[in-house]
C-alpha cells in the first residue's frame, strides 16, 4: 500500500500543483471514493478513487509532450459542451492538456503535455519565451507601421517590449515576441491602422510548426525535448 497527503498524490499524478490542489479541495472540487475530500486527507493510491468533476484522476506513468497544429474555430480548453475542443481534434489515450489558451479563429502551433512542471515555465509571463508568428493583413502593412510594431506600442495600459519583424510580403510578416498579452499581435496590428486577417504561430522557443498540417499532431522528438528542457533550466 501507498498512502499519500491527496494534495501531495495530485501533484505526482501531474494534475496539478499541491496549492493548486488545496484550493480544489477546498472548493469541494475534488472527491475520494465518491466522497468530498478534506485538506490533509490521506489516500491509498492503489486502492482509493480519486475525481475532479467526476472524472477519475490516475497517476501518470509517463510524461508525453505532443505538438499540435490547432485548426480554427477549434476552443483550446478541455471541455466545453458547446463548442468543439482541442482534445476533440487529437487521439491521445493518455491524458494531456494544452498549454495557453488561444483564439478559436487562429491556427496555432501548441503544445499538449501531462507535464505541469513544463506549463508552469512555458505559461507564467515572467520566463519571457520566444514565439513567433506569420500574420497576414488585411491593408498592405507599411514600413512605418512595422517599425513601430518593432520599437514599442500601448496596449492594455503597458508598452510592449521590442519585437523581431522580417516583411514576408505586402500583407505578410514574420514577428517573433517575447511576452504575452491578451490579443496581444491582433492590437498592435489595430494601433498602426489595420487588422489582422490570419494569424498562424509557428515556433515556441525552439519548437517549430515545419510542414505539420492542420488537425495533425506529433510527439516531440527526444531533441526536441532535451533542447526545449535546456532552454528552460529544467535538466
Amino acid at each position: 500500500m501507498e498512502k499519500l497527503r491527496i494534495h501531495k498524490y495530485l501533484s505526482q499524478a501531474w494534475f496539478c500543483s499541491r496549492r493548486k490542489a488545496e484550493e480544489y479541495i477546498s472548493l469541494g472540487l475534488i472527491k475520494v471514493n465518491w466522497k468530498i475530500a478534506k485538506i490533509g486527507q490521506t489516500i491509498d493510491s492503489n486502492i482509493d478513487k480519486v475525481e475532479m468533476l467526476d472524472k477519475a484522476i490516475k497517476e501518470q506513468k509517463e510524461l508525453l509532450y505532443f505538438k499540435v497544429n490547432k485548426p480554427r474555430w477549434v476552443v483550446t480548453t478541455c471541455a466545453n459542451i458547446w463548442e468543439k475542443t482541442i482534445l476533440d481534434v487529437i487521439n491521445i489515450d493518455q491524458r494531456v492538456f494544452p498549454i495557453w489558451r488561444l483564439d478559436k479563429d487562429t491556427t496555432w502551433l501548441i503544445l499538449m503535455t501531462n507535464d505541469w512542471r513544463l506549463a508552469n515555465f512555458l505559461m507564467h509571463p515572467r520566463y519571457n519565451h520566444e514565439k513567433q508568428y506569420i500574420v497576414e493583413t488585411f491593408e498592405i502593412i507599411m514600413d512605418w507601421a512595422l517599425e513601430k510594431m518593432r520599437n514599442w506600442l500601448i496596449i492594455l495600459w503597458s508598452k510592449t517590449k521590442q519585437a523581431d519583424i522580417e516583411r514576408i510580403s505586402p500583407y505578410k510578416f514574420y514577428i517573433t515576441i517575447s511576452q504575452w498579452k491578451n490579443r496581444q499581435i491582433r492590437r498592435m496590428v489595430q494601433k498602426v491602422w489595420n487588422e489582422v486577417k490570419n494569424l498562424k504561430r509557428i515556433r515556441i522557443e525552439n519548437i517549430e510548426l515545419w510542414n505539420l498540417k492542420e488537425w495533425e499532431y506529433k510527439e516531440l522528438s527526444k531533441t526536441e525535448k532535451d533542447e526545449l528542457f535546456k532552454k528552460l533550466n529544467l535538466v
